[in-house]
Parts: C-alpha cells; structure tokens; sequence
C-alpha cells in the first residue's frame, strides 16, 4: 500500500495546497487516491473529497486511539492506489505541547508512513536545510522521506534549495510550488463549504493539479509513498448487538458533517439509514424509528430553512412523540426556536429547543472535548464519557437549564448541550468509537420507543 503524509513546519505553510495539489494530479493520471486528515477537521476533508471522489476521512488519535487510527486508515484505503494524508498544523503540534499526542507525527508513526516535510523557503535558502535538519533530529521515529519547497522565488531558488537541503540532510527535494496568490487556497471558513460542495472551486482545483504536475516529480513521491501493511489487532467496528431500525439522516448542503465512522458504526449494529435534505423540504421519512441532524451550516441558508414549515413541523411533531434523537452542532441550532445571522435577521427553525442562537463574525468555539455524561441522558448516562469536538462561530442563549453533558477542554469543564424526552443535543460532534455504547444505548431506545409506538 502507498500511503504518504504531507506534513509542514508550522500552520500556513501551504500543507493543503501541496496535499490538494496532488490528489488532482495523481487522480489525472489515472489513480485512485483516498484522503485523509489528521485531527477533527471537516473542512479540508471537503476538499479531499471534490478532488478525489472519495470520501475524506479523519485520522484522530485523541479521540481514537491507536487501532482506531490504523482500522480507520485499513478501511479508508480499500481499493486506492494511494493514500493522501493531510497533517494538522507542524508537524509536531498536537494536544500539548510537551508529547506528540494528536500530532501528524503521532499519525505518522501510527500508522507507518513516510513524511513529506513542506518548507516556507521564502526568503532562505541555505538556512532551509538547517529547518529540515531539526525536524529530522527532533523524533528520529517519525520517518521524513522528501520535501516540498513552497514559495520559492523561482526555479534557480528552487536549485539553491534543493542543494542545501539534499547535501545536508540527506534525502530528495521532490520539488516546488512557486510564490505567487495564484495557488493560494482560500481563507478557510464554513461558508466556503457549500461553494466547494458545489463545483465553484473545480478549476482551481484542475489548475493546482496541473501546477504540481509540472514542478513536482511525481514518480519521485510515488517511490516515497512504498509503505508496510498496517498491523490492525482487532477489526473495526465491531457489533455487540443487531437493530431492526431505521435512522433518518439529514443530509444536504445545511447538514452533511458526519464522521463516516459514525454512519458505518450505525450500519454495523443493524440499523438502516435512511437519508433526506431539510433543505429541499423533504419531511422526516414516516418510517424513522431514530433522528441523527449532524453539523453543517444551518445559518448560511437560515432563510430557506424558516420556509420548510412542513418538513420543521414533522420534525417537531416526531421529537414530541419521543423519537429517539442525535442532534450535533448545526443541527442542534436547527432545532432551536430560531437563528439570528450576523445581519441581525432572525429566522424561526424547529423550536423543541427553548433557545435561540446568534451567529458570530469570530469564532466562539474550537477544540477537543471529553464529554461526560448526565443522569436521564439516554446516550451518555451520568458518568459514562466520550469525546468529540466543536468548532463554531455561533452562541446559545438557553430558556432553561436541561443540560445534556459535561464537558471538558483546555479552559475547564462546563454544564452544557441540551436534553429533553428522547434528544441529546449540543455543540459537540461525538466521534462513536470513543465510545461504542452510545450506539447501543441509542438504537436500543429507538426498539423500544418503536415497539411502544
């Protein structure tokens, strides 16, 4: 299996473009490239995804562990050629700053792959040699194969570079990008996520492809990406019990943010899903036994959403009747009584949450949590913890105290989510294999509220 990771000096260093930059030139030659992002992200897998035609998956080692690591990457690169795998900011960086822990070198060690160090040589040229000389020398089991040279000044920059770095660490400069904005990848944010989903950066993406193409050996990389088979010590996942019930899914351009584990994990324990689009106002399928509303970006079509009253008031009436729900992030602002944009608009949505929710210019939440449960919390009984994460640019202003969750971050541990009759919902995307349970716990309500009905 080849298996590469594209990892960089720091945030900024051009990881994405490089990363992106590849799959579309590997995927022109004919290959069947899988993505990957280490850490929670969802927004540069989107990328991975337009590029590839695979779905992008998320290599975390906090919210995983090791063997969920490696299950994950085994499952993901089923029937590719090559594995792409995006890093998180240097290469080094990761939960804290004394261990590896959560850091693309963690990943790559997990998992065995060669590194692909990508170097900002604006401005340097000998001294480049001294940056990737201490990135070898930092963790001598992290294996850095090759660099990329990002921003140089031109291709006689590129030689001095390449020279330096080759004689003095000992290993090949596959080759450059040059420095200019033309092969910058827009500001990341989530309204830019819906643009990608719909085409609008596909000849950006065919452009990059084709810069890579001409200034980077790719045969050279595709030698580097040689990898062992992965040691898995157990299969992934694995079912402790069999449902007969069906999720509805919401899936569309407001909600599509799951961790593919999450469905496959829902799948493995028997449950059919089954998917509709809010937004396209399709109602709550009549034969949904449970109600999973991921994360996505309610706010950015907030208006379109106000006007489905048919499909808000199915999803109201089967909440009240006690229908089994998950609701994270995004879809948890949908269900409250309304969502005020950043232009001071209100827009009523579902309304079995008393609250409302108010859009932010800047972000008001990002990190890992570990999520302990509350007593009556059907998914996270009191006591029971899982992890996950946030990141948002939105605040709740609560009618009630009906917490969900515990949860705790780097600034402490806080009373939050919301809980009501059969729903759990709050800010935070769970990732299922930090904790199998929930999905027994949930699909066993779902049987019983099914069998009462």
């Amino acid at each position: 299996m080849r298996r590469i990771v594209i990892a960089g000096t720091g945030s900024g260093v051009g990881k994405t473009t490089v990363t992106i930059g590849l799959m579309a030139a590997f995927t022109t030659r004919g290959y069947a490239v899988q993505g990957f992002k280490c850490g929670p992200d969802y927004i540069d897998p989107t990328y991975h995804t337009a590029v590839t035609g695979r779905p992008s998956r998320n290599l975390d080692s906090w919210m995983g562990g090791e063997e969920v690591v490696k299950a994950v990457c085994q499952r993901g690169c089923e029937s590719a050629d090559i594995a792409i795998i995006e890093g998180v900011m240097g290469l080094f960086d990761g939960k804290r700053p004394t261990t590896n822990e959560g850091s693309t070198a963690e990943i790559s060690t997990i998992t065995n792959s060669p590194v692909l160090l990508v170097v900002d040589c604006a401005g340097m040229a000998r001294s480049a040699a001294a940056v990737v000389r201490g990135f070898q020398q930092f963790d001598p089991r992290v294996n850095i194969v090759g660099v990329i040279a990002n921003r140089v000044g031109s291709e006689g920059h590129f030689r001095l570079v390449q020279s330096a770095i080759e004689q003095m660490c000992g290993i090949p400069v596959v080759g450059f990008l040059p420095k200019t904005g033309e092969f910058s990848i827009p500001e990341r944010h989530l309204g830019l996520v819906p643009s990608v989903e719909r085409g609008e950066l596909a000849d950006f993406f065919t452009a990059l492809g084709e810069q890579i193409a001409q200034t980077v050996d790719l045969d050279a990389v595709w030698r580097l990406a040689e990898a062992p088979p992965l040691e898995i010590g157990r299969s992934y996942p694995t079912a402790s019990n069999q449902y007969d019930v069906c999720i509805a899914v919401a899936k569309d351009a407001a909600f599509h943010f799951y961790y593919p584990e999450n469905l496959e994990m829902l799948e493995a324990y028997g449950a059919k899903l089954v998917f509709f689009s809010p937004l396209a106002g399709e109602p709550l399928p009549s034969d949904a036994d449970g109600l999973y509303i991921g994360g996505g970006f309610p706010e950015e079509f907030a208006e379109q959403l106000a006007r489905q009253t048919d499909v808000n008031q199915s999803i109201r009436q089967a909440i009240d009747r006690g229908l089994p729900t998950l609701a994270e992030c995004g879809g948890f602002m949908y269900l409250t009584e309304g969502i005020e944009t950043t232009d001071g608009r209100f827009y009523e949505m579902v309304g079995v949450i008393p609250g409302t929710v108010r859009m932010h210019t800047k972000l008001a939440a990002l990190g890992y949590r570990e999520v302990i449960g509350e007593e009556e919390n059907f998914l996270l009984p009191l006591g029971a913890v899982a992890k996950g994460h946030e990141f948002h640019y939105s605040t709740f202003t609560r009618s009630d105290t009906s917490f969900a969750y515990e949860t705790k971050g780097l600034r402490g541990a806080k009373k939050d989510g919301y809980m009501t009759k059969n729903v759990v919902a709050g800010y935070v995307h769970f990732y299922f294999p930090s904790c199998p349970e929930m999905v027994d716990r949930w699909l066993t309500r779902c049987v019983q509220v099914k069998h009462d009905a």
